[in-house]
């Protein structure tokens, strides 16, 4: 008789390599068949709310490591949430409008954006727009995220831009939007304004100078007689601004006399200032507050005109001379001294950065070449004490990456102090993860000025505000944002730049001034108030989904972003946050903690790690990371996640290849009469579903990943599935003792799989297809594993916690035999174990011990006797590993000198020839 052939070998189609590139496209694919989104929105009908929004990522591009991380964490938490009872929806998103669309259609197709039509060039802009929207969708569900792909919010779709109007049309009702003239962040190669969210700080080298500005009305306090106030800038093409001069109240000012000439500049930084402009020889003269200074008549160098002095609280003495060139035009610190003072604001520069008539000499240089023409004609008056370089922070656009201006320009603006106090006390009730959100929040909000809303572009949404075309009144009112709504949501937002004016206001309006034909401003909005008006635009008018929403989940730089005009727009319309939690994560880097550039050619692309080894790897990566922080990533990164899905995946072989026979209806044995280690698998079971599920709930993923991991490795393949193989494959098939090691198999199994779907969503499914019976679906569709106190018994658990220390140490001493060639395998070794008196009583209430060691014989002598000179010294105990006597059993391996006793099975042990009876 061939005995190997009665073996329960671990038998089943499931394969033992994934095949992911392969596999996962056509698991996709069936989910589109059954249409799987749709199945689990029917199935979670009627149960609890979970709205996770989706921040909309931009069109134009492929989707980076960034995107990949963001959108696999979402995933992971809308699948976990529907698994534990929620309806969790998942609409995604795009952000459609903004410079860079217009910057890529103009580079592509080299035109010149003012010599061809608006319409036209806006059609352009949305065609490339949806391009990569279809694009990117793709792209995101090849990551096997689960969302309503076919119905996502595109911000410039008619419906979203209507809603947007909206908005815009409540906070101006409120009176939070106003037209105003101040220096706002200007970029003259995109030629638009900018908010502060859409700036970036970057070195810079820039002009550093000393300018001299002669007094000519000292107010009796100083003397006009060759006596300059001394200012320093890093801005010298700001000089043709400058109106005014500011000091601080409180601070002290002295005259360095040097060369028969008298300098005044802060005490406290007389010795900077000589040195810096090499004077050598000085005396200082006079001490006054600089209250006591103000209104003194200084002249600009340059222009006949004057610069008098004024004071300002802004002004410090950390660099320069505490006597603060101001150009209101330039700065919004020197903007509200200036308003102040009543000071002009002046700004002779144009849209594309060049110097107006306003600047004089100066007239049509492009402003940074005007840093050297401006030092060049003061040095030419003598008005320039001294120049050199500095190395600043310098704030750039974020779209174009060039330096960007402060410029005073008629703008639109969001009042932020309308409605700042009701945000930071909205801030307090959201939840914050990580916690120190809140205060970086809590930070910019408190800091932040007015919302500079308007941009000078066309590819948006425009401001909907109409002008008489006779007093250039603005016309807006609940009336005419509901007709521009209206029409918006029918026509799209390309209906402004079609349709005449008259189309948007109310039949036979007349202007206050009794005229009756009207102008459509021109600028558009900036693109954060497109996406922060997502919550309303989506959240707020789809039926499936609720607002507030229970979650924003976005990288840290939104904080400044989308968090922020998603606040500020919804505390503004509504007086209410629109998140009830916000979560974020940090950039993803290399293996090294660089940030990713091409210079450094360490970019990775998510695609090409999908197509090489499939999306399940990746998501596995994101799951691992404590991507609070920034996340690291590299091949080594990669290769070792490959290692750990081989793991689970071999589990999960393991766990099916031994389950071809077990029925759970007629087979399931009941838990008190499982074995004592099979009670002990079911309580690791359990506690690793408590674990996982607070880790889930809490967002932390990382420890979900290393708590399955463990489970696996360690609890499962080293020591439960190691020992079970023996009852698994020589017990009789309708034993006792095979059927409780089955039923434990089985809830492992189905826990397993459901703890892991949404993160190897494309692998759990794959495993759910090979389980006999299941009632649901898909396992997307199946009930969250619950935490069973009942089946914890901390005897038990102790005791065999125990069990695992010590087994752990035993083997260490067989492994130490095997290596010196005193045994092969294990099952081919005899041990004699010499304990200390706690761990003799422990290993003398374990049943079957050489089944839990895998080994022929174990012997466990009394505490007190004298282990062996050749015994290997362990924790609490001695080991003495030799050959175990006997010949081999043909059946299940081991040595034993009772092979053959029962005559009609010469090669098999007594147990494996009772077990063969039963075939």
């Amino acid at each position: 008789m061939e005995y190997g052939k009665l073996l329960n070998l671990p038998l089943t189609d499931f394969p033992m390599r994934g095949n992911l590139p392969k596999k996962e496209p056509e698991i996709q694919s069936w989910w589109d068949e059954v249409n799987l989104y749709q199945k689990v929105q029917e199935h979670q009908a009627g149960k609890p709310k979970f709205i996770l929004h989706d921040g909309p990522p931009y069109a134009n591009g492929d989707i980076h490591l960034g995107h990949a991380l963001n959108k696999v964490l979402k995933d992971i938490i809308v699948k976990c949430k529907t698994m534990q009872g929620y309806d969790a929806p998942y609409v995604p998103g795009w952000d459609t409008h903004g410079l860079p669309i217009e910057h890529a259609i103009i580079k592509k197709e080299k035109i010149d954006r003012h010599s061809i039509g608006i319409p036209d060039f806006r059609k352009k802009c949305e065609d490339y727009a949806l391009s990569f929207v279809e694009k990117q969708k793709g792209q995101f569900r090849r990551l096997g995220v689960r969302g309503d792909w076919d119905n996502p919010y595109i911000t410039l779709k008619p419906e979203y831009e209507a809603a947007q109007i909206q908005v815009f049309g409540d906070m101006a009702n409120k009176g939070y939007i106003y037209k105003g003239k101040k220096p706002v962040y200007w970029c003259s190669d995109c030629e638009t304004a900018l908010a502060e969210a859409e700036i970036e700080y970057k070195d810079k080298t820039s002009k550093s100078i000393y300018v001299t500005f002669p007094i000519v009305d000292g107010k009796g306090i100083v003397s006009e007689s060759d006596t300059f106030i001394v200012i320093w800038t890093t801005t010298p093409w700001t000089i043709p601004a400058n109106m005014a001069i500011a000091l601080h109240p409180d601070l002290e000012y002295t005259q360095i006399v040097a060369n028969g000439k008298k300098y005044i500049v802060a005490n406290e930084l007389v010795k900077s200032v000589v040195e810096t402009n090499h004077i050598q020889e000085y005396t200082t003269d006079g001490i006054w507050k600089g209250a006591e200074l103000e209104g003194i008549i200084a002249k600009h160098p340059l222009f006949d005109r004057n610069s008098p002095l004024i004071l300002g609280e802004h002004v410090t003495i950390e660099q320069g001379t505490g006597c603060v060139h101001t150009a209101p035009g330039h700065g919004v610190e020197d903007y509200q001294v200036g308003l102040k003072y009543n000071i002009e604001i002046l700004a002779p520069i144009d849209n594309k950065g060049h110097f107006t008539a306003e600047a004089g000499q100066f007239a049509g240089a492009y402003y940074a070449k005007g840093n050297k023409l401006v030092i060049e004609a003061l040095e030419s008056v003598g008005a320039l004490l001294s120049q050199g370089d500095i190395e600043h922070q310098y704030p750039h656009c974020w779209r174009c990456n060039g330096p960007v201006i402060y410029r005073a320009t008629e703008q639109w603006f969001a009042s932020i102090d309308g409605f700042r106090q009701q945000m930071l006390e909205e801030i307090k009730k959201v939840q914050w993860v990580p916690s120190w959100g809140e205060q970086r929040m809590h930070n910019m909000i408190a800091d932040r000025g007015d919302w500079c809303i308007s941009r000078q572009r066309v590819w948006g949404v425009p401001i909907p505000i109409l002008y008489c075309e006779a007093c250039n009144k603005e016309v807006i009112s609940e009336e005419t944002i509901s007709i521009i709504s209206g029409i918006f949501a029918k026509e799209g937002s390309q209906s402004w730049w079609t349709r005449e004016a008259k189309d948007f206001m109310p039949e036979g309006y007349q202007c206050s001034c009794g005229h009756s034909t009207f102008r459509k401003e021109q600028d558009i909005m900036d693109v954060w108030f497109d996406s922060g008006s997502s919550h309303y635009a989506v959240a707020g008018q789809r039926e499936n989904l609720a607002w507030p929403t229970d979650l924003y989940l976005e990288g840290s730089d939104q904080y400044r972003g989308w968090f922020n005009s998603s606040l500020s727009t919804a505390v503004a319309t509504k007086g209410q946050a629109p998140y009830k939690a916000v979560l974020s994560h940090g950039w993803v880097v290399d293996g090294e903690g660089r940030k990713m550039s091409k210079s450094l050619g360490n970019g990775i692309d998510p695609l090409d790690v999908v197509d090489k080894m499939g999306s399940d790897i990746l998501r596995l990566w994101v799951s691992s990371s404590e991507y609070k922080a920034d996340v690291r990533i590299s091949e080594n990164i990669l290769q070792q996640m490959g290692e750990v899905y081989r793991k689970v995946r071999n589990t999960f072989r393991f766990l099916l290849g031994n389950l071809s026979d077990f029925n759970v209806e007629n087979h399931r044995v009941p838990y008190d009469q499982l074995e004592e280690i099979d009670q002990y698998a079911s309580i690791r079971l359990q506690r690793l579903i408590e674990k996982t599920t607070n880790a889930y709930n809490r967002y932390d993923f990382h420890i979900v990943f290393h708590a399955i991991h463990n489970f696996c490795t360690i609890d499962l393949s080293a020591f439960y599935l190691d020992i079970l193989k023996d009852r698994l494959y020589t017990n009789a098939p309708q034993s006792h003792s095979r059927r409780a090691a089955q039923t434990v198999i089985y809830d492992v199994l189905l826990t397993l799989v459901r703890l892991v779907t949404p993160i190897l969503s494309h692998t759990a499914e794959e495993v759910w297809k090979y389980i006999p019976n299941m009632k649901e679906l898909s396992p997307q569709m199946a009930e969250w594993p619950q935490y069973d106190a009942q089946k914890i018994d901390e005897t038990i658990e102790q005791k065999w916690d125990q069990v695992v220390k010590v087994r752990e140490e035993i083997l260490k001493s067989l492994e130490i035999a095997r290596q010196e060639k005193i045994i092969g395998k294990s099952l081919g070794a005899k041990v004699d174990l010499y304990p200390e008196t706690d761990v003799y009583q422990l290993l003398k209430s374990i049943k079957d011990l050489d089944k839990v060691l895998i080994v022929s014989k174990v012997i466990v002598h009394e505490t007190g006797t004298e282990a062996p000179d050749k015994a290997i010294a362990l924790k609490g105990l001695h080991a003495l590993i030799s050959s175990a006597e006997g010949q081999e059993c043909e059946r299940c391996w081991i040595v034993t000198p009772e092979i053959g006793t029962k005559e009609e099975h010469p090669t098999l042990c007594p147990t494996c020839a009772d077990t063969i009876r039963h075939y």
